[in-house]
């Protein structure tokens, strides 16, 4: 049937927010359609008339939305968070429009890992990859103290204040020592309890995005006011922020001073992001009170339902002003050895959604800059790196089935003075198999230097001395990778993960530069990974992760590493992962 009407929608006098009085209707709909095949031939039926309320009725007050009562409230206890309760955000603690919401969250992480031997110059054997066996234990507990107001589903907050300290036990015990410790005569075991304030942020409601900024306004508003409730605020503070779909450049908890907001029916979304690094504990890789020295800028833009309906797309700038200076971590490793100026522009464009039943997710960077004293070319360096990612997913059924790729350019020439090789920010990629790869979720060390090949939870084989007190280096190998797996969601509560990379490098030339021996071969090997998450609960309350990975170290890696043979060159980890929320 087709009904013709006018409706009109009023914003809420009273409390001037997202909720919209009673729509203004027709008295009658005039609903002509077409006999159904069923009815007897030849027999017409006359257009049908529906009686509506009065015109009177086409409006009703509405009640300020902080003192509607819940028909069916079941308050709970302070520790129940399934009932209504005022810790949990559920009711107002003031009986008007602000709530408090504390969370607990645990997350216990045991890892047993063989990687290579010890990196430390006193230990020269032929065989690295012997004697690599690690055990870690890592527990940390994040309390979070959320007060806010007048938040709703389609306004921020008001205003925003957010606290969360974190305490941290990590343990490392090694076979070799001078892998816990610089000094091989503190040992192989390392243990250590840490405590600092995680995030801490200030948040405020600027205003209707049109209101805030003005050259976005259309016909459609009033004043500045957004017909769609779009909206402007800022957040000052230590706070997490992930620059693009996958992290690939840009994932950490920091201080800064963010602007963000949406446009045009939230069909579009923006972020202008500011931070001053602060240095990381490199055990708990948990925040200090120290300043990095190091400055990074990010703006970015969202626009969905490009091209097609479900479809996202993503531009970016990044700018890295890492000012530099002599470092020496806690347990004795020299991360950084020269006091030079690093000032890297990252241009990028991603994707992700649906195309049909196709899900896609896509990454283009291109990095340009200048480096002041590269350590591996030994001299100034300008900057000219490119990386490229993509992965694409089909479900059936229960099962679904991804494939993808990533490659990041290598430098071909140490010395020329330009550096080829990409590196990112301060990245946590979820590509790949992401924890559940070895390669992403282990650190491998270059044998007799202070250098990593690869750090802990990356995928760039960046040579840069650490992920957190490292600065980013761009004479490096560069990666080609391959991805495939699949995720099967065996039961309501339980998913099994498998994941297949087969890697090399780009140019293997830095890394000949480094260790003063050739490196002739690229292949990195076959990275293997299997997994189960558990949610018992049904839900996020509590989350059990567990995995085995191993990698089949190919030809470039025993000429790093001195494998001998292929079944030396194994390396592996197996890992339980507990998280218990509140």
């Amino acid at each position: 049937a087709e009904f013709k009407s006018s409706i009109k929608w009023t914003r809420c006098g009273e409390c001037h927010e997202a909720s919209l009085r009673q729509p203004a209707i027709a008295e009658t709909f005039t609903a002509p359609f077409s006999e159904p095949a069923t009815v007897t031939a030849g027999v017409a039926l006359p257009p049908t008339t529906v009686a509506l309320p009065p015109a009177a009725a086409d409006a009703m007050a509405v009640a300020n939305r902080w003192e509607v009562e819940p028909p069916r409230r079941q308050q709970g206890r302070w520790y129940d968070p399934y009932h209504q309760n005022a810790l949990k955000g559920d009711i107002p603690i003031n009986g008007g429009s602000t709530f408090l919401t504390i969370s607990a969250e645990s997350e216990s992480l045991a890892n047993q890992r063989q990687t290579t031997g010890s990196w430390a110059p006193g230990n020269q054997g032929t065989d690295l990859f012997q004697r690599g066996n690690q055990w870690a234990v890592r527990q940390t507990l994040l309390l979070t103290f959320d007060l806010q107001s007048k938040g709703t589903a389609f306004r921020p907050p008001a205003w925003r204040i957010l606290i969360a300290p974190a305490f941290n036990f990590n343990f490392l015990h090694a076979q070799r020592a001078g892998i816990p410790f610089e000094d091989e005569a503190k040992g192989t075991y390392r243990e250590k309890v840490f405590g600092t304030v995680q995030s801490a942020y200030a948040e405020f409601r600027l205003g209707d995005t049109p209101a805030v900024i003005p050259f976005l306004r259309s016909a459609a508003g009033e004043g500045g006011d957004s017909p769609y409730f779009d909206s402007t605020s800022v957040r000052a503070g230590i706070q997490p922020f992930v620059s693009d779909f996958r992290g690939f450049i840009f994932n950490d908890t920091n201080l800064g001073v963010r602007l963000f907001g949406n446009a045009n029916a939230n069909r579009y979304q923006f972020n202008l992001a500011g931070f001053g690094m602060l240095q990381k504990d490199v055990d708990s890789e948990l925040n200090t009170w120290r300043s990095r020295h190091q400055a990074v800028l990010i703006a970015n833009l969202y626009r969905q339902d490009t091209f097609l309906p479900g479809y996202t797309m993503q531009f970016s700038f990044h700018w890295n002003h890492d000012r530099g200076d002599v470092y020496t971590d806690q347990n004795g490793f020299v991360d950084r050895t020269y006091p030079a100026q690093l000032d890297a522009v990252y241009l990028g464009w991603a994707g992700e959604g649906h195309l049909g039943r196709l899900n896609l997710t896509h990454a283009l960077y291109q990095a340009l800059g200048h480096d002041d004293h590269n350590y591996v070319a030994n001299r100034s360096v300008f900057i000219n790196a490119q990386m490229a990612a993509a992965e694409a997913s089909v479900t059936e059924d229960w099962i679904r089935f991804r494939a993808g790729f990533l490659y990041a350019s290598g430098d071909r020439n140490p010395y020329d003075g330009t550096a080829r090789g990409f590196d990112a920010i301060m990245p946590t990629p979820d590509f790949a198999g992401g924890r559940f790869s070895f390669w992403s979720s282990q650190l491998l060390r270059l044998v007799r230097t202070e250098d990593n090949l690869e750090s802990q939870n990356n995928i760039f084989p960046s040579m840069r001395s650490n992920k957190f007190a490292g600065a980013a280096n761009f004479v490096n190998p560069g990666l080609i990778l391959y991805t495939f797996g699949f995720d099967a969601d065996i039961k309501p509560k339980v998913k099994f993960i498998a994941n297949w990379n087969y890697l090399q490098f780009d140019h293997t030339q830095p890394i000949a530069a480094i260790l003063g021996i050739p490196i002739t071969s690229r292949n990195i090997g076959l990275d293997n990974g299997f997994g189960f998450r558990f949610r018992p609960l049904l839900n996020e309350n509590l989350l059990v992760d567990t995995g085995y990975s191993f990698l089949l170290a190919g030809d470039a890696m025993r000429e790093i590493y001195g494998g001998s043979s292929r079944s030396s060159a194994v390396m592996h980890s197996v890992f339980l992962r507990v998280r218990v929320a509140y």
